[in-house]
Order: C-alpha cells, then structure tokens, then sequence
C-alpha cells in the first residue's frame, strides 16, 4: 500500500483526469478491505451473545458482569431438549458458515485470521454432526447432567441479588429440563440408540442418590448448605437484607423439594419404563449403525487431532513399547524395585501433607519454564486466588476424583478446585491431582489464556468455542512433569527411594493411560469384546473379573474420554519435538509453553500451522 501511495504521487505532472479514477479506485479498495474486517467482527459478536443468551449457565459462567460485553438483558434459560430446537440451531450454524464464506481471510489481521481458522474449522465439524441426532449421550452414568447439574448450582456465584433471582428461576425450570432429557431418551430407543439397562440402572440410582427428601427435610442437603454460605456472603457485603436472605432460603427450599425432588424421581421412573429395550450391557460404538462414524467425529472433536484412526494407532503403539520398555527397565535396576515402589505408594509418606504446601511448591518449580500470567503475576500474594474444597458425600460415587471449575471471563481471580476425597488419596497421587488441576494445570492456563485473550483484545467467539483435548492434554502433559517435580523434592530430602518409586510410578501411569486409550479405538472402533479386553487386561496383571468389567463399562459409556487427554498430550508432545526442530537453539521450554499457550485453547492443526509461521 506505501509503495502504491508513493508511485502515484512521486510524479507531479501526472494528468487530474488519471487520478480521479484512481482516487476512486482507492476509496473502493480501502471501503472493501474494512468490509471483511467489520463483517467478521460483526459474526464473531453474534455468535458470542448468541450461544449464552439461550443458556443461563453457560452466560453465568462465562462472565461475571455480561451487560459490559453488551448482554443487558436476558431471560434465565436452561437449555431444554427439542427436536424444533435442534432444527432451529442447525439454521443458525448454517447460516454462520455461510456469513464466514463470504468473509475474505486475507482481508483480515493476523489475530482475525487465526480466529477465522479456527471457527471455520469449529462450524465445519459442528455441522457434520447433523448427521449423528441420537448419538449423543446427557445421562451417562461418569458424566451425565444428572450429576453435573447439582455441581453447577452447588458453585453458582451470587455476585448481586440479580444472581439469587436468575439461580431460582433456573432452579425452577429443572422440571421442565429433566423432562426434555427423557424424551431425548425415548427418541434415541425409537432410534434403536438406547444406552444399556446397566447404565439407565446406574443414572436412576443416581436420581435417588444425589437428592434425598430426608437431607432435604433436615436441611443438611448440600444445595442448602452451599445457597445459605453464598447468601451470607451477600448478607456481609450488604447487597442483600436479612429479609431478602430469609425469603430466598425459603424460596430455595421449596424448589429443591416442589420441582427438582420431583423432577428426579419423574426422570427415574422414565428411565425404568425404557429398560429391556436396549442390550443389557455397554457395548463399543461401532455396534450402531452409524457408530464408527460418529467415532471418528467424537474423536476429532474431543481431542482437536486430525488424525486417522490408523494414524492414531501408529502413534499409541510405539508409545505404550517405549513406556512398557522404560518401566521394565527401572523395574529391573534393583531387586527390591518392585516392593520398594508398591511400599512407597501405600505408604503415602510424601514429604508435603496440605494442599496448600503442595500448591505452593508446584508454583516455585514451574516458575523457570513457564510464562507469567499476561498480567505480570506469577505467584506471591497478587496471583489469583484458589480455594480447594470437598465434594459433597453425595456426589463422591458420581465424580472425577478431581476438577476444576473454569472462572469467567472478567473473574479471573477466584477459583476453586474440587477434591474427591473417595477416590483421590493423599502423597504422590494428591501432589500430581493438583499439578493436573492447578499448577501448572487447569487453573494455570485458563487464567493466563484468559488474560492473554483479553489482553490481546481477541475476539470473544473463541470464549465459547470448546477445545478439550487442548485443555485435558494440557493438563496431562504438565501432571507427567509434576512426576518429575516430586522426584526432584524427594530427592532433595534425601529419599532417593521415594524419588525412585515417583519416577516408576510416572511411567506406569503413562502405559497404563495409554493402554486405556488403546482400549477406547479397540472397543469402539474394532468391535472389541468385554471378553477380548479382559483377556488383554489379563496380559498386564488385572485379573479380577469385577475390575475388568468395570473399566470396559467405562469406556464403552465415555467413548474417545481416554484420548482427549493421552491423544492430545502426544499432540503436544509432537508439537514440542516440531519447535525444537524449527527453533534449533533459540528453543526452550518456556519458549515452548509460551507460544503454546498463547494459541490456546484451539484445535492442534491451527496450532500447527501457527508454528510453521513462527520464526
């Protein structure tokens, strides 16, 4: 464009009736090349408000203050289940493709290109799901709205009395939303899509499970406990009167006990009348008529890989040799090695008991290879804040042993992580479980993607386009390093035998996760039989039939679980290797994870072509 402007105007005899076409010609060019620019904002804006304007919770959890992002006015919603609905949102990411198509990518700057690629990437697949209506899942037994729901409302933030009000009209409308679900459930047995009877058995005890009428009764229900904490918070703060406190404690327990008590037992005893018309146990994908299609979508879009079935197999493969080689040899370098490694674990004698201490010592240790927080802060008293809780005793059987609850957008500072404290024991596991969920995890690289977007004044669609492999192979990738990190603080006390057993049990939790993910393409994929798994699981020492089953259940009712989080970490592994190579000696880990972490979240082939343009 300067040189453009120069070779007009260098020349001073140039005629007047050249230059007003040329002037003209000018204005057209520079109108046009806004116009690509502005459009594009324009559906970027249009997507962001639109996807949280129909869902409360999703808005809630997104921003804490949505009128600053130009969403003042809003009706409370939970996204209720229909068929018109779903026709109604296959219209609007049609009409999105069509509005993006029109846009001209290299009108755009480099920040909107890199936003175009991944939303045209993002609408793309969305699409292709159009032809997987039943495939879906809501009330799996792992992770089915059943049990998440009550989490959601359980760390719904009341920030005003606004919140209070748009939580109890949500709260009010669950009947309605347990009921949408069960008619997606009978419309996928007319479909012949029905999940097993053990699996329906396992979502209706949780029905009873999750809400009890004697807790609720007493009171001592933790959406009790949990609304009372938050209104005494606001009482404190003076946004609310002891009026206001008393009035909606009373209003809170009427629809827990008038509209959701009763909107569990509906959906129980919906899903008992659908039981015996699907198989009695989980079976793989592949099993349906269009299953592995809709493998190889769930794969594509849970892990972000564009990889092939047979190119993942040729990744999982030699990886599972090369750590089952590794944990033969560090398993053979002693003779006690194997006692010494099963003594250390069940000991749990880590050196660090609090969680708090374990934060803490994460922090200092990731501090040379990974970027502070786009704000400046890494640690100290300025860095954000985390509160570790207990799941409810309710809920233990039906959640992870750990997660982390991702703050909005304008919220950064206060977070909390949840601890499973059936299913998560103390020491080692303990130590990894927070690397995984807060530093340098979860917590870790939501904060700073979400500051750096903001920062960077990125456009706000990619607030609410949905990248799990990024987040979960993240998250893996730096538990693996927090092995190490444990190794080297044993070490430091002077227990090489802990530091020994920590880096043996590094890699068996590597083989194992990978084996896991082997499982999940072999059932869902492969056709693979609970009898061919417990023959497999038989090679490696899990005999036990109860044991077996177990984990076939499982990943027969989580298909692709197991490789949005190993897949993706060998994503970002290959990703590591790729910017060694490019980088030769300017590399670094810290070089490395920054660039990492400012192209997130994202799927890992835009990553990829971000890294062939670096220099």
């Amino acid at each position: 464009m300067k040189k453009f402007f120069h070779h007009i105007f260098k020349r001073k005899l140039l005629p007047l009736y050249f230059l007003f076409p040329i002037l003209a010609l000018m204005t057209f060019f520079l109108f046009f090349s806004g116009k690509d620019a502005k459009a594009f904002d324009v559906l970027t804006k249009d997507i962001f408000q639109n996807e949280l304007y129909g869902n409360t919770l999703n808005l809630h959890y997104t921003l804490a203050d949505p009128e600053s992002f130009g969403i003042a006015r809003y009706e409370p919603t939970l996204p209720i289940y229909s068929a018109s609905l779903g026709e109604a949102s296959a219209a609007a990411l049609d009409d999105y493709i069509s509005r993006l198509s029109a846009i001209h990518k290299n009108e755009l700057d480099d920040k909107q290109q890199y936003t175009y690629a991944l939303l045209e990437r993002f609408l793309s697949h969305a699409k292709e799901n159009g032809a997987f209506p039943y495939y879906d899942e809501p009330l799996s037994p792992a992770s089915g709205m059943q049990s998440q729901l009550p989490i959601l409302f359980a760390e719904y933030a009341f920030r005003s009395a606004a919140d209070v009000e748009d939580y109890l009209a949500l709260l009010e409308q669950t009947d309605d939303y347990f009921a949408s679900l069960l008619v997606y459930e009978q419309e996928k047995k007319a479909a012949g899509l029905l999940q097993a009877d053990t699996s329906l058995q396992q979502v209706r005890e949780q029905c009873y499970t999750i809400l009890s009428k004697d807790e609720l009764a007493q009171g001592t229900h933790f959406l009790q406990t949990t609304f009372a904490e938050r209104l005494e918070k606001l009482l404190q703060e003076k946004k609310i009167t002891e009026e206001d406190a008393a009035r909606y404690k009373a209003q809170n327990d009427r629809l827990l006990s008038t509209v959701m008590l009763p909107a569990y037992e509906s959906l129980a005893d919906g899903l008992f009348l659908l039981m015996g018309d699907g198989s009695s146990k989980p079976t793989g994908l592949c099993a349906s008529p269009l299953g592995r299609d809709y493998y190889l979508w769930l794969v594509k879009k849970n892990t972000g890989s564009a990889l092939t079935i047979e190119e993942i197999k040729a990744v999982l493969y030699p990886r599972f040799e090369a750590e089952y080689q590794m944990l033969h040899e560090l398993l053979t370098e002693r003779e006690d090695s194997v006692s010494l490694w099963i003594q250390i674990l069940q000991d749990n004698s880590f050196p660090l008991l609090a969680p708090e201490d374990m934060l803490a010592d994460l922090q200092k240790r990731m501090s040379g290879d990974f970027p502070a927080f786009p704000s400046g802060i890494f640690g100290g008293d300025n860095a954000p804040s985390l509160s570790v809780k207990t799941v409810s005793e309710s809920l233990q059987d039906y959640c992870a042993p750990a997660f982390y609850l991702t703050p909005p957008l304008d919220d950064t500072e206060n977070n909390v992580i949840y601890i499973n404290e059936k299913s998560t024991p103390e020491g080692l596991a303990l130590y990894t479980t927070l690397a995984h969920e807060g530093y340098p995890g979860h917590l870790y690289q939501s904060v700073y993607s979400q500051r750096a977007l903001r920062q960077e004044d990125q456009s706000l669609v990619r607030q609410v386009l949905s990248y799990g492999g990024y987040l979960e192979g993240w998250a893996l990738y730096v538990e693996f390093i927090s092995y190490d990190y444990a190794a080297a603080l044993a070490a430091e006390q002077g227990d090489e035998n802990a530091a020994y057993a920590y880096t043996i049990e590094k890699h068996n939790r590597n083989m194992q996760l990978c084996l896991y993910a082997l499982l999940d393409v072999a059932i869902h994929y492969d056709g693979a039989s609970y009898e061919k798994i417990h023959e497999v699981l038989s090679s490696f020492g899990i005999t036990d039939i109860e044991t077996t089953r177990h984990i076939y259940d499982y990943i027969a009712e989580e298909p692709s679980n197991y490789l949005k989080y190993y897949l993706s970490y060998l994503e970002i592994l290959r990703l590591k290797e790729e910017a060694r190579t490019q980088w030769g000696e300017a590399y670094s880990d810290l070089k490395f994870h920054t660039f990492f972490l400012n192209c997130g979240p994202s799927d890992f082939s835009t990553i990829s072509e971000a890294l062939k343009n670096q220099q």
